[in-house]
């Protein structure tokens, strides 16, 4: 199914690509070869085929939650540019007005 230069024109329009004449049909003829290959694969029978919505079984990949135990404070604390009270200290974002 070849495609003619003004459908490459609205495509490119569309992607808002600016084509050489040589880019035109360079791409004419590679979406041509794409939509050839589109149409052999409609042609493939396809009825004995369930639906599916991916080709690979789900399974989740998250591990269980756990309890552990936390940090205390002086280790969290410890790389901190600035600690004071047990809390990081951190310059104010806010206007105080």
């Amino acid at each position: 199914m070849p495609l003619t230069l003004a459908e490459v024109d609205h495509i490119a329009e569309l992607a808002k690509l600016a084509l050489t004449d040589a880019e035109r049909e360079l791409f004419r003829d590679q979406l041509s070869a794409i939509l050839d290959y589109a149409a052999v694969l409609q042609q493939v029978d396809t009825s004995a085929v369930p639906p599916t919505a991916s080709a690979l079984a789900l399974r989740n990949v998250m591990r269980d939650d756990a309890v552990n135990p936390s940090l205390p404070p002086e280790a969290v604390l410890a790389n901190a540019p600035a600690a004071g009270e047990g809390q990081f200290r951190v310059s104010a974002v806010l206007d105080p007005s």
